[in-house]
């Protein structure tokens, strides 16, 4: 006697005609299913998991990041933030849970998904044996933009990055900032709605970070939605109206930076909310005089 087949689990796959494996049972707090997705958020995430090997780096992630906002996104190393940006913009597919950009599902569509999208990854590669000018184009003209336009957004967007004087320069001489900044033009050339910045402002001189924060500020306040992963507290929490906090693949706090930061610093909420602060027993020797050796 045949054996009845069993209907088949909620779906948590990005695409449900690719079945995934069921949660493992030691996971104890796996998802049943995820929430409704909120259709109004430029960025909604639900139940997002995903492991390398044993290592699970997101644990379930819920998240929504509201259309205009100037959002943060902290946590220490090896919290999650660049595994779930990663997710979140197509450079890495889940293994469970769901991502919508603007009300769409973005791994039913993942080619519109990214149309929407202007993404300044982690450990950015580019084609560096490419000017600067080049590079730009290039990413213009796989955009799908007319070279028109496409040269018009180069030389604006050279100027306001203040890389006009290094327009026919290898991008592989470029010093570490300004590969920065060429990648962020390359992220912006094509005006997508949302920009998922990862680390934007490491390495790059503090006269570039303003001029790069003001160009963001007035993104946002023509109606686009930023994405900023960054380690410097102070900086999110002058530059950002809304913050996430990851740790150990969970969203620990979200939400507006005072809701967040409950009337502390947000480094101070941060530490609590993290933790891992070490104390400094057993270095007395930092605090002797140098006279003494």
């Amino acid at each position: 006697m045949t054996e009845p087949q069993r209907p088949p689990s909620p779906a948590f796959s990005p695409q449900a005609a690719a079945p995934q494996p069921a949660m493992p049972q030691h996971d104890p707090q796996a998802p049943v299913r995820p929430q409704p997705t909120d259709l109004t958020a430029a960025i909604s995430i639900r139940g997002l998991w995903k492991r390398f090997g044993q290592k699970t780096a997101v644990a379930g992630i819920d998240l929504d990041v509201p259309r205009g906002s100037f959002f943060g996104f902290v946590g220490p190393n090896g919290a999650g933030k660049t595994t779930t940006l990663s997710m979140a913009t197509g450079l890495l597919r889940p293994d469970y849970g769901t991502v919508a950009v603007n009300g769409k599902d973005f791994w039913t569509d993942p080619v519109g998904g990214k149309a929407q999208l202007g993404v300044l990854p982690d450990g950015v590669r580019l084609f560096d044996r490419l000017t600067g000018a080049q590079l730009l184009t290039y990413a213009g003209l796989l955009r799908g933009m007319d070279r028109d336009t496409v040269a018009t957004r180069t030389q604006d967007l050279l100027r306001a990055l203040d890389l006009t004087k290094d327009a026919k320069t290898f991008v592989v001489d470029y010093s570490a900032g300004m590969t920065k900044k060429i990648a962020l033009g390359c992220a912006m050339i094509h005006a997508p709605r949302v920009l998922v910045l990862d680390e934007p402002f490491e390495a790059v001189d503090p006269v570039s970070a303003a001029n790069i924060r003001d160009i963001l500020a007035g993104y946002v306040r023509s109606g686009g939605t930023v994405i900023v992963s960054s380690h410097v507290m102070d900086l999110v929490q002058r530059m950002c109206d809304h913050v996430a906090i990851i740790a150990a693949g969970q969203i620990r706090a979200a939400g507006t930076v005072d809701e967040v930061r409950a009337g502390a610093s947000l480094e101070d909420r941060f530490v609590e909310l993290v933790g891992g602060r070490q104390h400094t027993e057993g270095l007395e020797w930092l605090r002797t005089s140098s006279d003494s050796v």
